[in-house]
């Protein structure tokens, strides 16, 4: 009877929080926490192999944090069944051998990934229950009730609601400083003589967990693009908070004036770096937004480059999660200057004359990051104007 009753809750690889709706209920005594690792997820898209480390990284140290608190868990690693490659064929394995009646899950943000997890449950004759994703500040369902009837969406309007909603850099009814937007404040390139000493953001060195990772990327990803040899990024809440106190406190009072700045050999600037602490759940963006506000508020760093911050958090980062959702899939075919050339081979390589590209995409695969400047106005403004198919 007890193993009909059994639930089995899904946590995703970038669900990494106690607080995750696929948690709540949870019952120690009886339920059991999911967690799968499938080569599928690297190669749907194929990823730099310090993505692919992070991921299964991040998923291993939360593992851990369960068994530490005396839950029951099943974890499907990547060498165990290696030669079944898809999440949802793998998932039909967990579902197969724990013999559960009900799956609890939180919705994913790729459909791919959700309609797979649909097939498996459905193909298990298990029950599913969803949960909508409550780590976002705007829900898939607030986002089409403000984009209803709209011609086009524009960030910056959506932006202007979401802090009056959530009462982020307000004043009453009012905007904090007069003004929605200091972007006119934050451009300037670095000054001639270079960008200077810039505070370093915090960096981890990888501990045993993430060093058997390593081993398993360079096993099963062998061929995929970048390097691990500069890997520090944060894998666990603690870490990622530390990283997050560290750009408060030494780097976010000159992240504005900066941040569309670039500089050779400079591959973080004044950025945060905890865009990946974000996506894996490791951090709340409540709690940063709360902590940039306050810095701001406490006089320790000028109000445009907090408010730049923010609408990266607030703005960009929900309104483009809200537009994916919204336009899917016609969004994943879309082409609308009918561009057909392939991606230049250097884009794996970094191998061309071009200095700013080489910068970019050198940086890219030697660690795993580029700000939104060198992927927006250099990567992908080249690939928009050599006309590159958009899928590619």
């Amino acid at each position: 009877m007890a193993h009909r009753r059994l639930r089995l809750f899904l946590v995703l690889g970038d669900q990494l929080s106690f607080t995750s709706p696929a948690l709540e209920g949870f019952d120690p005594a009886q339920d059991v926490v999911l967690m799968i690792e499938a080569t599928g997820e690297a190669t749907a898209v194929w990823s730099h192999k310090a993505r692919i480390a992070l991921f299964l990284s991040a998923m291993r140290h939360f593992c851990n944090a369960l068994h530490r608190e005396g839950w029951r868990w099943r974890y499907l690693a990547l060498d165990e069944q290696p030669e079944v490659h898809g999440f949802g064929d793998r998932l039909k394995i967990a579902l197969a051998e724990r013999g559960a009646q009900r799956l609890v899950a939180c919705e994913p943000g790729d459909l791919r990934l959700r309609a797979e997890i649909e097939d498996a449950a459905r193909a298990a004759g298990v029950a599913l229950e969803w949960r909508e994703d409550t780590h976002f500040l705007c829900s898939r369902e607030r986002f089409t009730r403000w984009a209803k009837g709209r011609k086009e969406l524009r960030m910056e309007f959506f932006y202007r609601e979401m802090r009056r909603e959530h009462g982020v850099l307000m004043e009453g009814s009012e905007p904090a400083g007069g003004r929605w937007n200091f972007d006119a404040d934050n451009r300037e390139g670095f000054p001639k003589a270079g960008p200077g000493d810039i505070p370093a953001p915090a960096f981890f060195e990888p501990d045993r967990v993430t060093r058997e990772v390593f081993e398993v990327v360079n096993r099963h990803f062998a061929d995929h693009p970048g390097s691990l040899a500069s890997f520090a990024w944060p894998v666990t809440r603690e870490q990622a908070l530390e990283a997050l106190q560290r750009f408060i406190e030494a780097r976010l009072v000159n992240f504005g004036r900066w941040q569309d700045a670039m500089w050779s050999g400079t591959p973080w600037g004044w950025h945060a770096l905890i865009a990946s602490s974000l996506n894996l759940h490791l951090l709340d963006p409540r709690e940063v937004i709360a902590a940039a506000e306050r810095a701001w508020r406490e006089g320790r760093a000028d109000l445009a480059s907090v408010e730049g911050f923010i609408r990266q958090i607030l703005g960009w980062r929900e309104f483009i999660r809200g537009a994916y959702f919204h336009e899917m899939p016609a969004l994943k075919q879309a082409n609308h200057y009918s561009h057909e050339r392939p991606l230049p081979r250097w884009y794996w390589s970094g191998d061309t004359r071009m200095a700013c590209m080489r910068e970019a995409v050198g940086q890219t695969l030697a660690h795993g990051y580029a700000h939104h400047i060198q992927r927006l106005m250099v990567t992908g403004q080249f690939a928009l104007l050599a006309g590159i198919r958009p899928q590619a």
